[in-house]
């Protein structure tokens, strides 16, 4: 038993789904990083291009330029805790209906995260290859990043609420960060905040989960002074990167704004909202301790108000009334969509999903995760999309062809333990 609690332990890092083996009681799957000859990726991958519709048709947004097409290289930088696995979902699909090839992690859903991303981290990668979406989870490294991807690549990204994000983290990591076991009472996340310096170790396991997660995600260190200059450089890094970046608390526009970006139709962004938690289960703020969260995160609410001004500029440029008219036209849809497949229209708790493959992965010690029931007898028509939209991603990820082993490794596991 103590060999198997050591195992657990071992295994035990993941983002929303899992992270890979960390420490050297089992090393089943290091981290290895080879050395490959420099070697150019084509200026882009779009090597089909027939198999991309143009937007000149039906669907096409008022304004929008007819001979508009289709971007199909695209990194999406899959943040923690940000709706990023609802885009993902998108993002599959698209490139599904495409057949453009994704550069996915092997044996897992992410990229060996926490550790920094290396090309060597991409399964069957190989120099001057052509990858046209990267999406799964990392620790963004923007030099090997762009050794992968083509150079007319569209970067995109997504952040939230600090604050809300630090709650949310809590909640899903908490008890994977060793030194919050000390915490007693039942309102953990409150004393915490109350006196974080009392139980925070910058260097200890997982800590990172807990303070400017979004920072660290985007390769910086999250334990930096907020006077520190690197701050504010890391963050006209991130700027220069990203073509766009999205928020949380405006999700229908940033849809929008990346249709407009990558010169999609509406069709392309269709979703049900997945990872979502039960309402039950989320802790409410009080200002008070809104207040010490971003102070506790405030380099994640410098980054998040930087880019909520950029954000709010691109809405502009896009015009006001036409984004109205869009978020309408996308909820119309959504809304014809959530008749068509979800059973009873909505999200369930977890322990009233039928299907196993319709069966989000939990976080340890509780059911909080919802999803959703297919419903019978779906048209023919929408029997393959309505399936889709509302596959978790890691049975998404098997049905792309990753090897998700480590993943269902640790899942058995936890049947046993009955985590």
């Amino acid at each position: 038993m103590l060999v198997l609690l050591t195992l657990c332990f071992c295994l035990s890092s993941w983002d929303e789904q899992i992270h890979h083996l960390r420490y050297d009681v089992w090393e089943a799957a290091p981290e290895v990083q080879f050395s490959f000859p420099e070697m150019p990726v084509p200026y882009s991958c779009a090597h089909q291009p027939s198999l991309v519709h143009s937007s000149s048709g039906t669907n096409q947004s008022p304004g929008q330029k007819p001979d508009c097409i289709p971007k199909v290289d695209i990194m999406f930088m899959k943040t923690h805790k940000t709706a990023s696995s609802t885009i993902l979902n998108i993002l599959f699909r698209f490139g599904e209906k495409h057949r453009l090839k994704f550069a996915f992690p092997s044996s897992r859903n992410d990229f060996f995260y926490p550790s920094l991303f290396h090309r060597s981290q991409v399964k069957d990668y190989g120099p001057g290859m052509c990858f046209n979406i990267m999406c799964n989870h990392m620790r963004f490294n923007e030099a090997e990043v762009t050794a992968v991807l083509p150079a007319d690549t569209t970067y995109i990204t997504i952040l939230r609420d600090p604050a809300e994000l630090f709650e949310s983290s809590f909640h899903y990591f908490g008890r994977l960060v060793p030194f919050t076991w000390k915490i007693s009472g039942d309102e953990k996340m409150k004393e915490f905040l109350n006196d974080p310096e009392l139980y925070y170790d910058p260097n200890g396991f997982n800590s990172f989960y807990l303070k400017n997660l979004l920072f660290f995600d985007f390769g910086q260190d999250n334990n930096l002074p907020m006077d520190d200059p690197r701050v504010e450089e890391g963050i006209r890094a991130i700027a220069r990167r990203f073509d766009l970046v999205m928020l949380v608390e405006h999700f229908e526009e940033s849809l929008i704004l990346l249709k407009d970006a990558l010169c999609w139709d509406m069709d392309d962004l269709l979703f049900f909202k997945l990872n979502v938690r039960k309402g039950s289960t989320v802790s409410k703020l009080s200002p008070e301790l809104r207040a010490k969260a971003l102070q506790w995160n405030a380099i994640d609410w410098k980054l998040y108000q930087h880019f909520n001004a950029t954000f709010w500029r691109k809405v502009e440029a896009y015009g006001r009334e036409r984004m109205a008219k869009d978020i309408a036209e996308l909820r119309r849809r959504n809304a014809e969509m959530a008749t068509i497949c979800i059973e009873g229209g909505q999200a369930v708790d977890a322990g009233s999903i039928h299907e196993t493959s319709m069966q989000p992965w939990q976080p340890i010690g509780e059911k909080s995760i919802m999803g959703y029931n297919l419903k019978a007898n779906i048209n023919k028509a929408h029997q393959k999309l309505c399936r889709k939209m509302l596959t978790p991603e890691l049975q998404y990820l098997t049905d792309l062809g990753v090897n998700l082993w480590i993943t269902k490794l640790w899942g058995q596991v936890r049947e046993i333990l009955d985590w």
